[in-house]
């Protein structure tokens, strides 16, 4: 694994569509998958997840990452931060309109995270045990 610059983690994130939102539920990390989109400097979210298992300005993990099989190569990128709930019915409207989905109602959940760091690796193959 090779660590990429900040820059290069956010410009692989913004050239990607789906991934997953991490979050803390009873005290158990759960996974879910979601879709975004980096729009105005912001990382908005949509993910089949209640809005009421996040509460306001929680901390999450969002993941992306675009890995080839077999090979093992290509690259992994985390961005974590506080997430608030986007209430605003026009901004939701637009975002419901930008973002496919997997639910509907009340396990539909749109979130605009505040990346406070974002890290990436680029997965190379060893040969002989030296990264290519």
């Amino acid at each position: 694994m090779i660590e990429v610059s900040g820059t290069e983690a956010l410009w692989l994130l913004e050239g990607s569509a789906q991934g997953r939102l991490v979050y803390i539920q009873r005290e158990v990390a759960v996974v879910r998958p979601a879709t975004h989109v980096m729009e105005y400097g912001r990382l908005v979210v949509r993910a089949p997840v209640q809005a009421a298992t996040i509460p306001g300005r929680a901390l999450l993990t969002y993941q992306v990452d675009e890995i080839q099989s077999p090979a093992g190569t290509g690259w992994t990128v985390s961005a974590h931060g506080p997430a608030d709930v986007i209430a605003d019915p026009d901004e939701a409207a637009h975002y419901r309109r930008t973002l496919p989905g997997w639910a509907h109602g009340p396990h539909d959940t749109l979130l605009r995270l505040h990346p406070q760091s974002v890290s990436g690796f680029r997965l190379a193959r060893t040969v002989n045990g030296v990264g290519r």
